[in-house]
């Protein structure tokens, strides 16, 4: 009994696919003849349609969540290698501007030996300047086996900027002109005047609040006036004569016109100084130091 219920069931089931697989074909035919749907076919259409785009929502969230997170990743990125690039640039430029300065240094220092042409001269290079005594003495690459001497005079980029005051085998220490150190460091000056009258005096000091040069123990100080030229005068024999020190930048004269100073803005930028020129001697008298 259960044997012929099994068969047939098995026979309505092959039935009814038959007839569905008919019908289908037969609405095709219908819908190609016809250029429209069956009755109730758009609305199991619509229904599909609905069904099938809450099943897919799920996975389209996801796709573009996906999306963003890749977006993220890659603006990311970008913006790491924008930073990247802009710590370079600004690295790169860093760069150029030193080496436009340096450059410009090199320049003004070549021009000032072209106005030494009366002296013997070496030029070097700043190799060391503690902070610590920063106003006081630097370190050049050059020492005695290429001529230098203790107290010869040092130029800067336009002008003198002190004197040597330990020369060794391959480097020696130059001690500046704005050394606190009043006992050391006084050159002889000479100040040209605007009516071609020269005046004597010590450049013996720096004053630290006017940043200028004290020059005392004049000769005379009535012709001196704001702008004239001081250069040292070579006498003491501690240094050439005719290297270019400042200007005038005030006479301080008291009650009695007796110890009368002149301060003097140096030429030479005393602070920031890669190069130097070392005067030797003038040139031809190699006596003189």
């Amino acid at each position: 009994m259960k044997k012929n219920n099994s068969s047939r069931n098995i026979i309505i089931a092959i039935t009814v696919v038959i007839v569905i697989i008919l019908l289908v074909t037969f609405s095709a035919m219908q819908r190609d003849d016809n250029k429209k749907s069956l009755p109730g076919q758009s609305q199991m259409n619509n229904v599909i349609s609905k069904v099938d785009y809450v099943v897919k929502a799920p996975f389209r969230m996801l796709e573009s969540g996906v999306k963003s997170i890749n977006n993220l990743f890659n603006t990311y990125t970008e913006n790491e290698e924008l930073k990247k690039q802009i710590d370079k640039s600004v690295s790169l430029e860093a760069e150029l501007e030193s080496q436009k300065a340096e450059t410009r240094k090199l320049k003004e220092q070549l021009k000032l030996n072209d106005t030494l042409t009366d002296y013997n001269v070496i030029n070097a290079s700043v190799i060391n300047r503690s902070p610590d005594s920063w106003q006081d003495v630097l370190i050049i690459d050059k020492g005695t086996k290429d001529g230098i001497e203790v107290n010869m005079a040092v130029m800067g980029d336009k002008g003198l900027i002190g004197r040597v005051i330990i020369a060794e085998s391959g480097s020696s220490k130059v001690e500046l002109l704005t050394t606190q150190n009043q006992n050391t460091n006084h050159f002889p000056v000479m100040i040209q005047t605007k009516d071609d009258k020269s005046a004597y005096g010590l450049m013996e000091g720096y004053n630290s609040k006017t940043h200028t040069l004290v020059v005392s123990q004049l000769t005379s100080v009535d012709n001196i006036k704001k702008g004239d030229l001081v250069s040292t005068s070579g006498l003491g024999n501690n240094s050439p004569e005719g290297l270019v020190v400042g200007e005038v930048k005030e006479v301080k004269k008291n009650k009695t016109g007796l110890n009368a100073e002149v301060l003097v803005t140096p030429v030479a930028d005393m602070y920031d100084v890669s190069s130097v020129t070392v005067i030797k001697r003038l040139a031809g008298n190699q006596g003189v130091e």
